[in-house]
C-alpha cells in the first residue's frame, strides 16, 4: 500500500487537499503549535497543494498573532484515527491582515461567523463565563453595517510547510517517512524524503 516515498508524500498531499473541504475529516481541525510552545485546535480553511500552504482564520488580537510575529516557526499535528495516519508538519507562519486573499476570506464568511471578531479579544479577562461577544449579538446575526468594526480584527494565518513526518500505524509493523524541503512558495525545493524507524 505505502511502499514508496512518493506514495507516502502523495498521501499527505491528498489528505490535506480534502481536509478543508470535508468538515467531518479528522484533518479538518489540526493542532497548531506556535514557537512559544502553546497549542490550540484550529479549523483548516484551505490548502494550496502547489505551495504546500495551509490557511486558517484568526483574530489579530490573539496571543498567537504576537507569538508568530516574534518567531514564525510553527508545528501542525494531524491525526486520522480511522486511517491510522498521523502527519506532523513544521513550517513558517505569517499573519496576514490585509490584501486580496484576506478580503476574499472575509467576504466568503457568513455574518454569523464574522461576529466572532466583534467582541473582546481572545484571552480578555471576565468576571463570569463569557463568549466575549457584545450582549446584543449573543445568538444574533449582525448585519453588514454592524460588522464594519469586526473586519480590523480578522486575519489569516498562513503556514508554509517545510517538513513532514508521516506515520502509518498498522498491526503488521508501523511505517514512517520524513520529508524536508528548503525555501518557500515558488522558490521551494522539491521534497526530499527518507524512511525512518517508527
Amino acid at each position: 500500500m505505502f511502499d514508496t516515498l512518493d506514495a507516502a508524500l502523495t498521501d499527505c498531499r491528498d489528505r490535506l487537499i480534502r481536509a478543508p473541504r470535508e468538515r467531518k475529516s479528522p484533518l479538518h481541525t489540526p493542532v497548531i503549535v506556535t514557537a512559544d510552545v502553546d497549542a490550540r485546535v484550529m479549523v483548516l480553511r484551505a490548502f494550496d497543494a502547489s505551495a504546500w500552504r495551509l490557511r486558517l482564520h484568526t483574530d489579530t488580537r490573539a496571543p498567537k498573532a504576537a507569538a508568530i510575529a516574534a518567531d514564525p516557526r510553527i508545528a501542525v499535528l494531524f491525526y486520522d484515527k480511522g486511517a491510522k495516519i498521523q502527519i506532523r508538519a513544521r513550517g513558517t507562519g505569517a499573519i496576514l491582515r490585509t490584501g486580496p486573499e484576506v478580503d476574499a476570506a472575509w467576504n466568503a464568511s457568513t455574518n454569523f461567523a464574522r461576529r466572532c471578531y466583534l467582541g473582546d479579544g481572545p484571552g480578555a479577562g471576565s468576571d463570569a463565563p463569557t463568549s466575549g461577544l457584545p450582549p446584543e449579538f449573543e445568538g444574533v446575526e449582525p448585519d453588514d453595517a454592524q460588522l464594519i468594526p469586526a473586519r480590523e480584527n480578522f486575519a489569516l494565518l498562513r503556514i508554509t510547510l517545510t517538513a513532514l513526518d508521516w506515520l502509518y500505524l498498522t498491526h503488521t509493523g508501523h511505517v514512517r517517512a520524513q520529508f524536508n524541503r528548503a525555501g518557500a512558495g515558488e522558490d521551494a525545493a522539491e521534497w526530499e524524503g527518507r524512511w525512518v524507524s517508527p
